[in-house]
């Protein structure tokens, strides 16, 4: 589940500096701009003592190790990306099992871990995305597309879990504590436990964790930096969906947007698809590209200049206006009209925004971009608004009574929408309380600990606003006195959709920066993304032709931005600097 955006303004860009282990994607670094800080220490190494006797020996509370068995150094393939993996144990288990009182099934809180022969010291807690509900590969590949080197191949103990229910499906939200599991508590409950199994597998406990993902993942890591800073030294948050009721809501509305300018499918209901085609937004795209790709001293396809990009780019004046039939060349001044209602973000019939709205950027292009506006309304968010994100939640009949678009366009920003701050007897908790994090511009926890955080927005992302993420990041900043990226730094992916993919350079490391500025005291000022193109180990088919296969570009610290030092190679990040 995911969000929406909005058209307005940015601010400029910072640097981030990066080092990753062997594997082409790095930098320099710079230094901490808050030296008052605590230094944390470096993790130290050590040998697997133990793997199949775990699963005997181990008794740790309301846990059951359902097996612990030895691994090979060999291939693993996950969403069809094989990684050498190197060998390790791998330890699978439950916590917290239980039956619903509400809905009378079976609970608990699934995971694996894969504990590296050859170990860093470092626990990382893989957070999941979208639904969770399945037991994700603990590989530890939590940072760009089709990473080069995840956690387990740099040799840390991964942990994956399915966050306290069993199936991917929105349905456990008639559960009270599952929704908290889901919300929060998995990873307060999960914890303590890995770091127990890791000191009983290795004879010591890590000497530093961390705490990553992407989507609702980048959530779950939002959340871990607020309500459970003791616990971890580094957090890592991708696109995070960190108010992501909002965001699932604004799904909803942006159907009701799309609805008003598509067709009719056979059920009588709009197929969204037809509200904006494909060669419709690569019209929108070529006209972004062709009035912001200079901003940033090259010209080269790609647009670094966000914000100036949204004081350059008109929608109404730069894409021509349909006078006849829709080819594909023009758009209709129907559309220009709803496409701007949903990039603006949607508000109530006061005129309040309910949720952040997004940038223009090349990267709406992308299939995933369409994706997350045409087909998850109906097919994901409705569902998740259903169940989780509304006390009380809906029942299984009525739900599946009435198909999910209809349901996403029969919600209302009015009466329904205020049904994330309820509560009742039975859900005591909101669902904006247990999904979102408490006091999120305060981390003085976090930063007082000497521990670290890292952030990352595609900023073409079709269901979490990056906007969003940029405004969380100027409060947090005004909250710490100017001085948060002193232990919090943002890095705008640009052309990137949510995760992976559009027309940028998505494949970068940020977990190997984040450890060096835990444990080393060296801040990231910028960090370098690859593009995949001919050649790479999963390849991007949406890179323009004109980019090189390889291109690469500095990831810039917002407000930065990287700009193109007027000599060098256009198709090299060493011709950028982020100014």
């Amino acid at each position: 589940m995911r969000l929406k955006m909005r058209r307005s303004r940015m601010r400029a860009h910072p640097p981030l500096a990066i080092s990753a282990a062997a594997a082409a994607l790095l930098m320099g670094c710079g230094g901490s701009s808050d030296a008052a800080l605590p230094q944390l220490s470096a993790a130290t190494p050590a040998t697997l003592q133990s793997c199949a006797t775990l699963a005997s020996s181990l008794a740790l509370p309301d846990t059951r190790i359902t097996s612990a068995e030895q691994v090979p150094a060999g291939p693993i393939t996950v969403q069809g990306v094989t990684t050498q993996a190197p060998a390790h144990c791998l330890v699978k288990g439950k916590m917290k099992e239980r039956t619903g009182p509400v809905d009378g099934a079976s609970y608990a809180i699934g995971f694996e871990m894969r504990l590296p022969v050859e170990w860093n010291g470092r626990f990382l807690h893989q957070a999941n995305g979208g639904l969770d509900g399945s037991v994700v590969t603990a590989l530890g590949s939590v940072s760009g597309a089709a990473p080069v080197a995840p956690g387990l191949v740099q040799g840390f103990a991964v942990l994956s879990s399915d966050a306290g229910h069993g199936a991917p499906t929105p349905f456990f939200g008639v559960d009270p504590q599952a929704r908290l599991d889901y919300g929060y508590q998995a990873v307060g409950t999960l914890t303590p436990m890995a770091k127990n199994l890791i000191k009983s597998a290795y004879g010591k406990a890590p000497d530093r964790s961390y705490l990553a993902g992407c989507s609702n993942g980048g959530r779950h890591a939002m959340v871990g930096a607020s309500r459970y800073a003791e616990q971890y030294d580094g957090i890592l948050a991708g696109n995070p969906g960190f108010h992501l009721p909002k965001a699932a809501t604004t799904q909803l509305w942006k159907a009701q947007q799309y609805a008003k300018v598509s067709t009719k499918d056979a059920s009588g209901l709009p197929d969204l698809t037809t509200a904006v085609s494909p060669a419709e937004f690569k019209l929108i795209s070529s006209k972004i590209v062709a009035k912001c790709d200079a901003l940033d001293g090259a010209t080269d396809g790609q647009v670094n200049d966000v914000a100036a990009c949204q004081a350059a780019f008109n929608l109404q004046t730069d894409v021509p206006t349909c006078t006849g039939a829709r080819d594909g060349s023009c758009i209709t001044s129907e559309q220009k009209g709803v496409l701007a209602s949903i990039f603006a973000g949607p508000k109530n019939s006061k005129g309040e925004a309910q949720y952040a709205g997004t940038w223009w950027d090349p990267g709406i292009a992308g299939a995933n971009f369409a994706s997350w506006h045409f087909g998850a309304p109906a097919t994901r968010d409705a569902g998740a608004v259903a169940f989780i994100f509304t006390s009380p939640p809906s029942t299984v009949a009525a739900f599946t009574a009435i198909p999910g678009m209809q349901y996403a366009l029969n919600f209302s920003m009015e009466t329904d929408y205020p049904k994330m701050f309820a509560t009742n007897t039975t859900y005591t908790e909101s669902p904006w309380s247990y999904m979102t994090p408490p006091n999120e511009t305060d981390l003085s926890t976090l930063k007082n600990r000497g521990a670290k955080m890292i952030v990352f927005h595609g900023v073409a992302d079709g269901v979490f606003s990056p906007m969003d993420t940029a405004h969380w990041m100027d409060r947090l900043q005004a909250n710490h006195s100017g001085k948060a990226d002193a232990f919090a730094r943002l890095f705008l992916v640009p052309g990137m959709n949510h995760c992976s993919g559009g027309p940028a350079t998505d494949q970068f490391d940020m977990l190997a920066p984040l450890v060096a500025w835990v444990e080393q005291g060296k801040a990231p000022d910028s960090v370098t993304a690859k593009a995949r193109g001919a050649g790479a180990n999963v390849v991007n088919t949406e890179l323009p032709a004109s980019w090189s296969a390889n291109r690469t570009r500095p990831l810039c610290v917002y407000p930065k931005v990287a700009r193109y030092n007027g000599t060098g190679d256009v198709e090299s990040a060493s011709s950028f600097s982020c100014k």
